[in-house]
Parts: C-alpha cells; structure tokens; sequence
C-alpha cells in the first residue's frame, strides 16, 4: 500500500452551490491536469449495499469498477466534493484501486470551489443522478 498524504492543496468550506453545504476549495491556484487529491476508499461489500438504500449516506459514495458495479466511500474529502454538470474537476478509481484521484479538468482558481460530475466520473453525462430519481 502507498503512503497517503494530504495534497495541501484544498480545504473545506461552505459550499457555493444552494442547499449543497460543505464544499472543496482551492488553498491556492491548480493547474489543469494536475491531481488535486489522492483519497483511500472503503469499499462496500455486496451484502451491506441494500442497508445503504435508505441512508442519507447514498448521496456520499461513489460507483467503481468496470461496470461501475461496486460502491466505495472516499476517506479525505472525497466524499465532500459537489456535483455540477459543468465541473472543473473529475474523479478516477476502480474496484481494484485503493482510491480515488482527482483531478482539475482546467485551470482552478485560488478560493474556486472545486466540483465533479457524480455521473461515475464522465464530465459529459448529464443523466439524474441515482439518489433524485
């Protein structure tokens, strides 16, 4: 396993976004492709997946794997980035990985809130997400 280290390069304050609460943020300017933090996960295992159905902690994993079949909670602040269809930043992970990365998507401005497309680290996609349908 790999040292995790904090990136020092992001701290967490209210949220820009309404009704998003707590949100990442830039300490000082990132350049665009530069990996903005590296969080271990917690995998779920499949037997505990249903328990998470009902839980307000639904809004907080991410899907890993090639299918996209395997629920993992990000440690650091992973789990505390917010959701936008025009994100400057995306996550990568799979089930084999022990994390997340993120990365900035373009260049991010000092005190900018950083945020990732939730629909499994595809910028594009602008499907609901799995917790309003």
């Amino acid at each position: 396993m790999n040292k995790c280290i904090t990136s020092g390069k992001i701290y967490v304050s209210k949220s820009t976004i309404p009704n998003a609460g707590r949100g990442v943020f830039a300490l000082n300017d990132i350049k665009k492709g530069e990996i903005i933090e590296r969080c271990p996960v917690l995998q779920v295992p499949e037997n505990d997946v249903s328990n998470l159905n009902g839980s307000f902690l639904v809004t907080y994993f991410y899907y890993l794997g090639k299918d996209k079949n395997k629920i993992a909670f990000a440690l650091g602040f992973g789990s505390l980035y917010n959701h936008t269809y025009k994100p400057n930043a995306q996550y990568k992970g799979n089930e084999k990985d022990t994390e997340i990365k993120f990365i900035a998507l373009y260049d991010i401005k000092k005190d900018e809130e950083i945020t990732v497309n939730y629909n499994q680290g595809k910028i594009k996609n602008k499907n609901p997400l799995w917790f309003e349908e």
